[in-house]
């Protein structure tokens, strides 16, 4: 941009000890700033000052900064789970490049192959750049701008429920494509939830709660919670698929015999059930990125009216005296619905949480 005269400012006083100058509308508008923006001051030898916007400051240190190199030693004799956690570890502190050497090349292949895989199933734009006998170079090309919290967490939520979903179908499908998609799930819901945590360490690590829209950096814990409940939801899932999967394998080795069919009337009632889980805590979420207070309350209100549909199929379950085995499945179904319930009611807590400050400020006795 061609250099511009924009004219001279007017130095004002607050009336609290501080001065402030408007910025030029021409300027601001081309940079793209709006309420809440950042500016960096620099002081120069000259006494002049420079107003950076944060946006462009960050890119120009990005632009300049080296890249987050670490490296770890490995000997292939040692416990690879543990070399395992530390590339994870360094994976959610923001690491951009990990170098695994091995000093002993004794099953140096194996381990190589492992740590390959590993990063493939786990990390989210992980990607090795080099190799040698005696090295593994994993680079993280994703950027952080890239992919934002928000979406991800989005993007995390769907698979989750859709795994759970999966898990309920099951019962009536044991089918090994629908175990295998569940599993695929839980592994893509893993692989987002550490991006999002890889995301909130860097947010924080560079004070961007602003950028995030976030009303203060507090709200980086808010984010993690709900990732946390959004795991569990994928790992129930693969639970209840792991014990069917087990459930089916008992009944092919003619270890275990059935007594009779899936009580249609029980089934349909879960799936039921299931789906009001479901649509409260999409609900809820929307009501966590929208920030509103009065959605979150309607939600909480909602969670409690549903457990005399939860005690219905109970009773139901006992009155129609199920097979054993099919009942202990059920129950393990009905308890993933009620956890769902569950973690919807945490996000619309916290949702309330973040909002409660700034509506009740703004509170005025008419």
């Amino acid at each position: 941009m061609a250099e511009k005269d924009l004219g001279y400012r007017r130095v004002q006083c607050t009336g609290r000890g501080s001065y402030i100058i408007s910025l030029p509308k021409e300027w601001v508008q081309d940079i793209g700033l709006k309420r809440g923006s950042e500016i960096a001051f620099n002081i120069n030898t000259d006494s002049t000052l420079n107003l950076i916007p944060r946006k462009i400051k960050e890119k120009l240190d990005d632009t300049g900064s080296k890249l987050k190199e670490y490296y770890i030693n490995v000997d292939p004799k040692d416990d690879l789970q543990s070399t395992l956690r530390m590339i994870k570890a360094l994976y959610v502190i923001s690491a951009d490049i990990i170098r695994i050497h091995f000093r002993n090349m004794e099953d140096a292949t194996r381990c190589k192959t492992e740590i390959k895989n590993f990063a493939r199933d786990t990390f989210l734009g992980a990607e090795v750049i080099d190799e040698t006998e005696d090295e593994i170079t994993l680079q993280i090309l994703i950027k952080h701008s890239e992919f934002p919290i928000e979406r991800a967490v989005r993007r995390m939520a769907i698979i989750a429920l859709s795994a759970n979903k999966d898990a309920i179908s099951a019962l009536k499908d044991r089918s090994p494509a629908l175990f295998q998609n569940v599993v695929n799930a839980r592994n893509d819901a893993n692989r987002l939830g550490l991006y999002v945590v890889r995301q909130l360490k860097y947010g924080i690590e560079h004070n961007l709660y602003r950028e995030l829209e976030f009303n203060t950096p507090k709200e980086f814990l808010l984010y993690r919670i709900v990732v946390n409940d959004i795991k569990n939801i994928a790992e129930n899932a693969l639970n209840i698929v792991n014990n069917l999967a087990t459930f089916q394998k008992l009944i092919d080795e003619q270890l275990l015999f059935i007594k009779e069919p899936i009580d249609e009337e029980v089934f349909s009632q879960m799936l039921s059930f299931n789906s009001v889980a479901h649509q409260l805590f999409e609900e809820s979420t929307k009501a966590m990125f929208k920030k509103d207070y009065n959605a979150a309350e309607s939600l909480i209100a909602q969670r409690g009216s549903i457990v005399t549909l939860e005690n219905d199929l109970i009773r139901l379950m006992w009155s129609k005296k199920l097979d054993p085995n099919i009942a202990s499945i059920l129950r393990l179904m009905l308890d993933s619905s009620r956890r769902i319930l569950d973690y919807a009611q945490d996000i619309a807590e916290l949702t309330q949480n973040r909002t409660v400050e700034e509506l009740c400020a703004n509170f005025a006795v008419k």
